[in-house]
């Protein structure tokens, strides 16, 4: 394995701006290689990309692998694939880190199974650990636990949560290598185009998140929460059982399981506040409890807290934003 050397970092586009957990990553990725006295790499696949490249420099990496295509300036699952792997098979990263997005939850496993080492996916930590080896930390067993896992085979894979980890601060003195890539196409009659819109809902992008639990009596229920996050220009969100109950698709989740946010406002109602719902949504900016129970967890995260129904405060917070806006 002492071929293995450096960390690389997935760089995910789209069209033409870079996702905001690719900085986190290098940022992740500069203090593991301190430690190490490694390279941080980053790898981008796009087409006339632009000054967009100079903001990895800029966020710590020292080398931009840069394939520039006009196939690849949407995402194309089996090129992408296909020419990640050639990278990696060429200049032998010992870490290569992705973030734990759509696109990069379909791009990740197959580019480990690929290269038939282990991945572990969604990480909400990474650590150094003896001789070197990357710790890769993530929820197990709905969140109860946290498992600790270390790959034996190289390079080691992880696919990382977005806003879990803490990017450098921009710094546009920082400047690097731009290493152009050939890039080679495969067969274009199989293509899968992974993008928001596609699916419809980005929580972890959101400024304003409502998010429903336990204390919603059905699925259809959930319509009081569209119209309080329409009116604050936000989304809904919900926590695992209800999802469990195929009330809502995973992609709405919020917890160890499902999503991390950060929003500016955060509306939690009827959500009692488990561990493993907090830990996706603490570190929001305010936050707001609607429960009819009073000694319901969540009001000690709190920033407001409202006792009472949420079947009478919902409509009502809706109407005082629907009025001012």
């Amino acid at each position: 394995m002492n071929e293995y050397k450096g960390l690389m970092v997935f760089a995910e586009q789209t069209e033409g701006r870079i996702h905001p957990v690719s900085y986190e990553l290098l940022g992740k990725g500069t203090e593991i290689a301190q430690k190490l006295g490694i390279e941080v790499s980053s790898v981008l696949l796009g087409s006339n990309i632009g000054d967009e490249i100079n903001e990895l420099f800029y966020y710590g990496a020292q080398k931009v692998y840069y394939f520039d295509n006009p196939a690849l300036a949407e995402f194309d699952l089996l090129n992408y694939k296909h020419n990640l792997v050639r990278l990696v098979n060429e200049v032998k990263p010992e870490t290569l880190l992705v973030g734990a997005t759509h696109l990069g939850r379909s791009l990740g496993p197959r580019i480990a199974a690929a290269l038939a080492t282990g991945l572990t996916a969604d990480c909400t930590a990474l650590e150094v650990g003896d001789e070197g080896n990357l710790i890769q930390i993530r929820p197990a067993f709905s969140g109860n636990i946290f498992a600790h896992i270390r790959t034996t085979t190289r390079p080691q894979m992880a696919t990382v949560r977005y806003k879990v980890m803490q990017k450098l601060p921009r710094d546009e003195s920082r400047t690097g290598e731009i290493v152009r890539m050939d890039t080679e196409l495969v067969d274009p009659l199989m293509k899968i185009v992974d993008k928001t819109s596609a699916g419809g809902v980005n929580i972890a992008e959101a400024e304003v998140v409502v998010c429903g639990g336990r204390g919603i009596k059905s699925a259809g229920d959930f319509a009081l929460l569209e119209e309080l996050a329409t009116a604050l220009g936000g989304t809904v969100g919900c926590t695992r059982p209800i999802v469990d109950d195929a009330w809502m698709g995973k992609q709405h989740q919020v917890g160890f399981s499902g999503n991390t946010v950060k929003p500016k406002l955060y509306f939690a109602v009827g959500v009692s506040g488990s561990p493993q719902h907090l830990a996706g949504m603490r570190d929001s900016d305010v936050i707001v409890a609607i429960n009819a129970d009073p000694s319901a967890p969540i009001f000690k995260v709190a920033d407001y807290g409202i006792v009472g129904d949420l079947y009478e405060v919902v409509p009502k917070l809706t109407a005082e934003a629907q009025r001012r806006s």
